[in-house]
């Protein structure tokens, strides 16, 4: 069993208005995704990629636009999902936002 305390390993810069941390095992993925610098005047670009994602919003609000689904409005406690290479992105509505990611396979590229 793995065990990584907060204190212990400081959050990574990820992007200029965000930050993470994570801990995995061979199959799966959490990512505490801390979002800054809002409320954002636009969406962040849209990605994709080919890991399944569920997620939960821990703090702040969003609003969280799929492909070819209407955008959602979402705030503390909601959660989402995207399918494998479905595109998707965020646009922060609060100062800040929390973001909890589980991914199934392991991003590789975070690591």
């Amino acid at each position: 069993m793995a065990v990584k305390k907060a204190e212990d390993f400081p959050m990574q810069q990820a992007g200029e208005h965000m930050t993470r941390r994570f801990i995995h095992t061979k199959n799966l993925m959490l990512v505490i995704a801390d979002f800054s610098g809002g409320p954002w005047p636009s969406p962040m670009p849209f990605h994709s990629h080919p890991h399944e994602q569920v997620s939960c919003v821990a703090d702040g609000e969003i609003i969280l636009f799929s492909e070819d689904e209407p955008e959602q409005h979402l705030k503390a406690g909601d959660l989402f999902s995207a399918d494998s290479g479905k595109k998707h992105t965020i646009q922060l509505l609060t100062k800040t936002c929390r973001i909890i990611d589980a991914f199934h396979p392991v991003r590789e590229e975070f690591l």
